[in-house]
């Protein structure tokens, strides 16, 4: 199956990275090169573009969608959140630009074997980077019923949270849950009949929750920030991408800290801490798709772009 990846927010990207030709940019979540296409067009020989993913099918297909640029062009498979360490390594100090898409590519969810999708019967897996261990399948036969009323509701948001829980443990009880459609119908089975007929999927939540625990996706953006932040020249911007609440919050509280990173207690009528920022705001409220994209690729709907600067 063909990687395909259809870029959100593109040309607010583009515009927004201000693309030197010669600097050093990095595509933290490249997946099928959807936006690193558009980013490698501006640069020249002289520049350079990094590309990270966890997931190795994603980094095979960028590196030949791009094959044919002319600028340096370094693939990494690694945690987009590892970005001091990777740049410690290829022997680079500071870059020019960054991008983060965060959460599941629209090839992860297509691709029926991954098990990131809801609408396929497949193994319990949702393992981004496939060398890990750790797949859905252990969460789910493994936590207790009090770890996975926790991780529904807390990353999935979800109302009936701890019915579900309880569902899943009975069933696992009679013998363990292997696949994404057994998962489903116990999910369909726990919520009751007239909350199903309204609002998303009844599995949507709860697969979210569990694909966020397994590839520990908020701790990595919360790193992220911080750390992107860290490692960008002079001018250079940050600009993070992400599709739901959770992650929307991390990056408006990252952002918030970074602008304002006073220690002082409030009652203080002077900073005396001394803790000056290094970045300011390019975006006030998130930029979000326009009425055309939402159009042509309905899963932007639930986009948000944050942008900060170095100072």
């Amino acid at each position: 199956m063909e990687f395909r990846h259809t870029p959100v927010l593109l040309e607010e990207c583009i515009r927004k990275l201000r693309i030197r030709p010669d600097g050093i940019y990095v595509d933290g979540t490249i997946g099928g090169a959807g936006h690193a296409y558009y980013i490698c067009e501006q640069l020249s020989e002289e520049g350079t573009l990094i590309g990270i993913d966890r997931d190795r099918d994603a980094l095979d297909a960028a590196e030949e969608r791009l094959s044919g640029f002319p600028c340096r062009k370094i693939f990494v498979q690694s945690e987009y959140a590892e970005i001091r360490q990777i740049l410690n390594r290829i022997g680079i100090e500071k870059i020019d630009g960054a991008l983060l898409d965060v959460g599941v590519s629209s090839f992860q969810l297509d691709h029926a074997e991954r098990g990131f999708s809801y609408m396929h019967d497949a193994p319990l897996d949702m393992r981004m980077n496939r060398e890990d261990s750790f797949t859905a399948y252990d969460v789910v036969n493994d936590y207790s019923q009090k770890e996975l009323t926790k991780v529904i509701s807390s990353y999935g948001e979800e109302r009936w949270a701890s019915r579900i829980a309880k569902f899943i443990v009975k069933e696992r009880q009679k013998k363990p849950i292997v696949s994404t459609g057994e998962l489903v119908d116990i999910i369909k089975a726990a919520i009751p009949a007239g909350a199903r007929r309204s609002g998303p999927h009844p599995a949507k939540r709860t697969f979210q929750a569990i694909r966020i625990e397994v590839n520990d996706e908020l701790g990595q953006l919360e790193t992220a920030v911080t750390e992107y932040c860290d490692v960008l020249s002079k001018g250079g911007r940050l600009c993070i991408i992400t599709f739901h609440s959770l992650e929307d919050r991390i990056v408006k509280q990252g952002f918030r800290a970074r602008l304002n990173p006073c220690t002082c207690p409030p009652e203080l009528p002077v900073c005396v801490c001394g803790k000056k920022t290094d970045v300011r705001r390019v975006t006030g409220k998130p930029i979000i798709p326009a009425d055309k994209e939402l159009e042509d690729n309905p899963r932007s709907r639930s986009a948000k772009l944050r942008v900060l600067e170095k100072r």
